[in-house]
């Protein structure tokens, strides 16, 4: 039992701390959603688990499930990069990089000059 507690322990530890879900800032309809970030691969990846219009009430759409940050490589210090996010309002895929600050997470991403920038707050 000891072996097992320890083993379980040991994965806890090795978890990414970008791990969890996370509320997007509202897009230009003001919609906002719930992505889980969690290791894909190699990588780290997020996918839409929840989705809120622009009046804060719980929707459905054709986005749930679909991952929309992938191919995150963690750099250190709370970095990540060489992924890409794509952006529901805009439909849109960008080439994003991310930064960890304790339970905030800013999330940037540029296409063709064109860059957004929003800050996710961390809801688990």
């Amino acid at each position: 039992m000891a072996a097992l507690a320890l083993g379980l322990a040991a994965g806890v530890a090795q978890a990414d701390p970008v791990e969890g879900v996370w509320q997007t800032q509202p897009g230009d309809d003001g919609a906002f959603g719930h992505v889980r970030i969690a290791p894909c691969g190699g990588a780290i990846c997020g996918t839409l688990v929840r989705a809120y219009g622009g009046d804060g009430k719980p929707r459905e759409t054709e986005t749930l499930g679909r991952r929309i940050v992938w191919d995150m490589a963690a750099e250190g210090g709370g970095a990540y990069g060489g992924g890409k996010i794509w952006a529901p309002d805009r439909d849109k895929t960008y080439a994003s990089k991310m930064m960890l600050d304790g339970d905030r997470l800013k999330v940037s991403g540029c296409v063709i000059g064109i860059c957004r920038t929003q800050t996710w707050a961390r809801v688990e």
